[in-house]
Parts: structure tokens; sequence; C-alpha cells
């Protein structure tokens, strides 16, 4: 078994364009579960929506790049309104119903043929990301060193993406230092002692559910752009639960508890992917007993297990401290 080659491929995974999307995933839950208590199980819809706000603007409109960026973040706030005006003044249970909903409904919206001329249908869309690639000072050849060498056009969203994930990480690390965010947690520990000081618990709840979702969003953008393409199916529920899962690992409100999340989930799937691929190219593992097209399922069983051994020894996650980690449904 060449064990170079596979820590070679589980340090590219660390600094990975997923590893970045789903660091700016979960750092939106973050703000919504683990600092204000909101249970959003349709993260995945406010993805969606930035990278069809972004390629619809530019692919099907046939706009400007950075108005595809304006149309997708107010897509991202339009989406948080609509999903929070019915349901924050309502138990925690009712928001999970209505984001997972609401994430599967805009997947099948735009997924259906009678909007394939302007969405793609299932075949989504490309031929929008040349605008953001045309801003790259890195042009032809490849950068870097070690395991870490990309093409021009990989560093540079791989670049971009980090710059996000550290500006997020900032923007969370100040609103929680500031009044708005003790407010914040305060209405996680006990809304109606909130209530009882005069704070309007509704409007706070509204704002964390923008703040978080356009966080999110810039998950999207990368992830749209980074592909060069976007598919409806890859924005499914288990992104929103890979998300969460990551979140967990890290650490609940703890700023940078996604981003040491996301690092650890990406590098272990890889691990697991690379030494089960060579173990059975090799001969230690019967391909009677598991075959390399079983791979695939058997790494996220056993990143699953791992999520379940954590939650009974560290249910606090890496960083997280186990007050901080309480579901509790108001």
């Amino acid at each position: 078994m060449d064990w170079g080659a596979i820590l070679e491929n589980a340090l590219r995974s660390a600094v990975g364009l997923e590893t970045i999307v789903y660091a700016l995933a979960a750092i939106g839950l973050n703000v919504h579960f683990g600092y204000t208590g909101l249970l959003n199980f349709g993260q995945a819809a406010f993805l969606a929506v930035a990278a069809y706000g972004i390629s619809i603007t530019v692919a099907t409109a046939g706009l400007s790049f950075w108005l595809g960026i304006v149309f997708g973040l107010l897509g991202a706030v339009v989406l948080a309104l609509l999903l929070g005006i019915p349901t924050l003044r309502l138990r925690a249970d009712y928001l999970a119903i209505v984001t997972i909903a609401s994430a599967e409904i805009f997947r099948l919206v735009v997924r259906s043929t009678s909007l394939a001329d302007e969405t793609g249908g299932s075949n989504g869309l490309t031929g929008f990301s040349e605008g953001f690639y045309d801003l790259s000072p890195f042009t032809g050849g490849e950068y870097g060193f070690g395991p870490f060498r990309y093409s021009g056009r990989t560093l540079w969203i791989l670049l971009v993406g980090w710059a996000l994930v550290v500006l997020a990480c900032l923007v969370v690390y100040l609103l929680m230092r500031s009044p708005w965010g003790r407010v914040i947690k305060s209405i996680r520990e006990d809304e109606d002692a909130v209530r009882s000081l005069g704070k309007n618990v509704y409007a706070y709840k509204m704002q964390a559910l923008v703040i978080g979702g356009v966080l999110g969003s810039l998950g999207g953008f990368v992830f749209a752009l980074g592909r060069a393409a976007v598919q409806p199916d890859i924005y499914g529920t288990e992104l929103t639960f890979f998300a969460y899962t990551v979140l967990l690992l890290g650490g609940a409100a703890r700023v940078l508890g996604p981003v040491v999340g996301a690092v650890i989930f990406w590098v272990v799937l890889s691990l697991t992917d690379n030494i089960l691929n060579q173990a059975i190219d090799a001969g230690y593992i019967s391909q009677s007993l598991l075959s390399t097209s079983q791979i695939g399922q058997v790494r996220f069983m056993l990143v699953g297990l791992a999520l379940m051994l954590l939650m009974i020894f560290r249910p606090q996650g890496i960083f997280g401290d186990r007050r901080e980690l309480a579901l509790d449904g108001r």
C-alpha cells in the first residue's frame, strides 16, 4: 500500500473545495443552531438559492457576474424571511419541518422540466463562471508546493473560498462578542427571560436566520464556481445533514468549530476511501467481502460510526462545550 499517496490525498482534502463549502454551510448553521437554537434542516436551500442565483443570472439572463452575486445574496435573504415569518413565533420543531420541506421543494422546482429553459432541469446549468475566473491573477501552469500543486483556476477558487471562510469566521466572532450576540445566546438559553426584559425575540431570531442563511449561501457560490456547474440533486437533504455532522464534530457555538469539523470530516472520508481502495487492490480485503463500488457507502458508514462514538464520549465535539449542545425544542 502506498501510504505516501494516501497521506497526500488526505492533505489535499483538508484544504479542498468540499471542505470550504461545508465549512461555510456549517458556519451559517452555527449561527442558527449553535448560537440561537434554531433548528434549520434546510441549509441546502440557502446554498442552492445562491448557486442558482448566479447561474441563472449569468447563463440564462446573460447579465454580469457581479449582478449574479447580488441576486444570489438577495435570494438567501428572501428565503430566510419566507421561512422565518410564519414559523419563528412557534416552537422550534415547526421551523425544522418547514426548512427541510423548503429545501426539497426548491430542488424539485429547479429540476422540473417546465423550467428547463431557465434552470436546465435535471441537467443543471453551465457557462456562468468565466466572469469569476477572468479576475484570477493566475494564468496557465501549476502553482504551489509538495502535495499542494494546483492549476491556476483551482488555486484561484481555493484562495477565494478560504478568504470567505476567514471573513465569515471574523463576522461571527465580532457578532457574538457584541451585545447582539449576547442577546442571541440568551434567547437560546431562555427566550421567555429575554422577552421579559423587553427584547423583541422574534426580530432577533429573524436576524439570526438571515445572517446564518447569507453565510451559508457563500458556500453555494463557492460550490457552483468551483465546479463551474450547478445540478439540483447535489443540494439534497444529505448536504444539510453532512453540514450538521461537520458542526457537531468541530463543536457548536465555537467560531472555529465548523472549520475544524469540515477538515476532519473530509480528511477521514479521504483516508477511508484511499485505504479501502488500496487494501482491495493489494488483496488484503477480498472482493467477495467488499467491492470497490461499495467503498463510497462504506466510508460514510464508518464516519457515522465515528460520529456515534463521538456523541457518546464527547458530545460537545472537538472544541465545543457540553452546555452549548442542548437540543431544546422551544
